[in-house]
């Protein structure tokens, strides 16, 4: 008996690519740092917020790549400038990595207390119903 992968299956053609990216995503391996949410903000509305505290906005950086948005943040070390009686928040870097739909595209992004807001957008396609017209053929 042959495994039917979700890519191989007869009934979805041309979606071959989705389970190379569902192994994508899992093997992205996120620590947890730094926390996030994502929001609904309507039907075609999306917001990521991570909690950025300590990084400033030339810290971080945001990229697209093949529906692949990375956010990474990088403090600079100061600490040769400061006496530390107790360190105790972390001045570390960070990559996290969001899968993107087709469709969904990044509006914008801002910083606010913090918190790191990424907004996206999916955009609606209109429903086309195309009629493919028989021509008579030779039988095979």
């Amino acid at each position: 008996m042959t495994k039917l992968t979700l890519g191989s299956h007869p009934f979805l053609l041309g979606f071959d690519q989705l389970e190379r990216l569902v192994e994508r995503t899992a093997k992205a391996g996120n620590d947890g740092y730094p926390p996030y949410n994502i929001e609904q903000n309507g039907d075609n509305a999306y917001r990521i917020t991570l909690a950025v505290a300590g990084f400033a906005e030339d810290d971080l950086s945001i990229t697209l790549e093949d529906r692949q948005l990375v956010i990474r943040g990088r403090q600079s070390d100061d600490s040769d400038e400061r006496v530390f009686l107790h360190r105790g928040i972390a001045a570390r870097q960070f990559q996290r990595s969001f899968v993107l739909a087709e469709g969904v595209d990044v509006a914008g992004a801002s910083m606010e207390h913090g918190l790191l807001h990424i907004e996206l957008k999916r955009s609606v396609a209109e429903s086309v119903v195309q009629t493919i017209r028989i021509t008579p053929g030779a039988a095979r």
